[in-house]
């Protein structure tokens, strides 16, 4: 009961932070909705060709997770700032265990990408998107596990290098291959013309398996192996996440 409270007692704090300054969590939905906007009517042409009928059904899953990657994988920085501050080291003289330190700020994080992601299938919707609602919930649900896993990463990541000068190279050259691996803009198949060696290296990719997982609940296919191996490497990348933020958090306190 403790842990839950001191877990909500961080979630409160980082929530007001971002209530009163919310221009982050519009600039982390721009860049998706822009995608949507300039990149989606793209597509249209090409949905026989990439294997759907209708395109906004393939191209917003693939902008959620989108969402939930770069939204909450750069979360480190505002770690770092709060290090910079003492926020950090304040906190590291209370009682309150190290674990609800980092969890309080992963819940946050999950909390404002649930925010995004309803509002992008909203305008998905206003687009063309058509679905399965119940599929669109679990796929939210899914980027929001993906999106709390990064959290914990960046957060750890940033608390070991305490300096935006390294985190910031290190989460982009992460983060690029990434997008065009995952098959997140376009599938990444020799049936639409990628090279076999692409998607050989595309394969190592978890995320991609995440993100055909989440495209086929979108369809209201749930009983699929692509949605099955969607969701166990999603519960391994949280279960990663958490397991090398709360070790990182705990040894930085020790």
């Amino acid at each position: 009961m403790r842990f839950l409270t001191e877990t909500f007692i961080i979630f409160r704090r980082q929530m007001r932070l971002n209530l009163r300054n919310p221009a982050w969590v519009i600039i982390g939905l721009a860049q998706p909705v822009l995608y949507l906007c300039l990149f989606g009517p793209l597509l249209e042409p090409l949905a026989a060709q990439i294997g759907t009928t209708n395109a906004y059904t393939f191209f917003v899953p693939g902008l959620l997770l989108q969402l939930g990657l770069f939204g909450a994988l750069f979360a480190g920085f505002g770690l770092v700032a709060e290090w910079r501050e003492g926020v950090v080291e304040a906190e590291r003289v209370t009682p309150a265990s190290r674990t609800a330190l980092l969890l309080g700020r992963v819940l946050r994080d999950t909390v404002l990408l649930a925010a995004q992601g309803v509002v992008l299938i909203a305008l998905g919707f206003a687009f063309g998107l058509r679905g399965d609602i119940g599929g669109m919930v679990l796929g939210l649900v899914l980027t929001m596990l993906v999106g709390g896993a990064c959290s914990a990463a960046s957060n750890a990541l940033a608390l070991t290098t305490k300096s935006e000068d390294v985190l910031a190279p290190v989460l982009n050259s992460i983060s690029l291959p990434v997008l065009l691996l995952s098959g997140i803009l376009l599938p990444i198949s020799v049936k639409t013309g990628a090279p076999q060696w692409l998607e050989t290296v595309s394969d190592f990719i978890p995320t991609k398996y995440i993100v055909n997982a989440i495209r086929d609940t979108f369809t209201g296919d749930y009983a699929t192996v692509t949605t099955m191996w969607g969701i166990v490497w999603t519960i391994a990348l949280v279960v990663a996440g958490l397991w090398v933020g709360t070790r990182t958090f705990r040894k930085e306190n020790a």
